[in-house]
């Protein structure tokens, strides 16, 4: 089981760079970094709101489970 953070995504439909989202979040651009490339362990549900009000988007846009076969298939 995994979980892929899709926020990459939703910058691009955007055209807003990592640096303004953090910003308006109020987290560093690096915590944004470890987020966008999966190496985040928990996310507080305050920061997700935060992002969903940034993005004006729901949780399901930024985060998508993948299962065990769908994640081999990705790293192969």
């Amino acid at each position: 089981m995994m979980i892929v953070v899709r926020i990459d995504v939703e910058l691009a439909k955007r055209k807003m760079s990592v640096g303004e989202f953090a910003e308006r979040v109020g987290l560093t651009p690096a915590n944004v970094a470890v987020l966008k490339n999966g190496r985040a362990k928990a996310v507080r549900f305050s920061t997700l709101d935060a992002m969903c009000r940034v993005l004006e988007c729901q949780p399901g846009d930024l985060l998508e489970y993948v299962d065990s076969e769908e994640e081999h298939d990705l790293t192969t």
